[in-house]
């Protein structure tokens, strides 16, 4: 939930409090979003009916996809206090046989860009009007990508998946992605800003229509001394299916007096 929306839960359990029956009757009331900035209301991916047909312009990216495995991706080009940063976590997971302390659970998920980047799960692209939804197994991620024409909100809450918009360039889907929080890894180790942004180019293989490219161009004017280039790329099994995925019922890590994880 962003934290918009907990600040609003947050007033109107307050006036639940304050103003007994009234108030209840508030609580229940939907939550209205206002129309994205940048397109008229009738032309958000809310009014999809009517809409469908477009989709069959669109390429087959039907089936789900496994990432296939090249070798290990670079390390991105990080400079300054996040170049430091970077070493100090290197030493600590060399002093520690190769065992990373993590700052955040072990169930929550890698957020952007690593989520892209996942071996052994697949994915699922969905095509509805004004949006592209993909499917993760790993962790059961949803993230959206919207291609209505919209544009990124003005001071996005910082998100696993950050707010993602996207359009059509022939068969490529060029997605646009800022908000990501600094929290989530890029690389082995590496953090970024605030100011950290992705752009993926996102096409089938001229040479093989079973294997999906992701261009991913990822810049960071803070944290990187120039653009981190990395493609990625993933194959089609046309009539698998998505497995359900719970990490939390394994979440029995023990940790220290000083709150670190311990590993088993």
């Amino acid at each position: 939930m962003s934290m918009k929306r907990v600040m609003m839960a947050g007033l109107a359990g307050a006036s639940l409090f304050g103003f007994g029956a009234a108030a209840q009757t508030e609580l229940g009331a939907a939550f209205t979003s206002p129309v994205p900035p940048g397109i008229e209301a009738e032309d958000s991916a809310g009014f999809a009916k009517g809409k469908y047909a477009e989709l069959d312009q669109l390429p087959d990216w039907g089936g789900i996809w496994f990432l296939q495995r090249g070798g290990r991706l670079p390390q991105p080009p990080l400079k300054g206090e996040y170049l430091e940063q970077w070493e100090r976590w290197r030493d600590q997971v060399q002093a520690n046989d190769g065992v990373e302390l993590r700052s955040r659970s072990n169930c929550s998920p890698p957020g952007l860009p690593r989520i892209m980047q996942l071996a052994q799960y697949p994915y699922e692209f969905l095509f509805t009007p004004g949006r592209v939804t993909i499917n993760q197994e790993a962790w059961m991620q949803t993230r959206t990508i919207w291609t209505d024409g919209r544009e990124h909100p003005e001071d996005p809450d910082p998100s696993y998946h950050g707010h993602s918009i996207g359009h059509w360039e022939g068969e490529t889907l060029v997605v646009d992605t800022i908000g990501i929080s600094d929290r989530m890894e890029v690389g082995e180790g590496g953090k970024h800003s605030d100011q950290f942004r992705l752009v993926e180019r996102i096409y089938i293989s001229p040479d093989d229509p079973d294997v999906l490219v992701n261009d991913m161009v990822m810049t960071d004017p803070l944290a990187f001394s120039g653009p981190y280039e990395v493609t990625v790329s993933y194959r089609r099994d046309r009539h698998g299916a998505l497995i359900e995925f719970q990490c939390a019922e394994n979440d029995r890590n023990p940790v220290n007096e000083n709150c670190e994880t311990l590993y088993l």
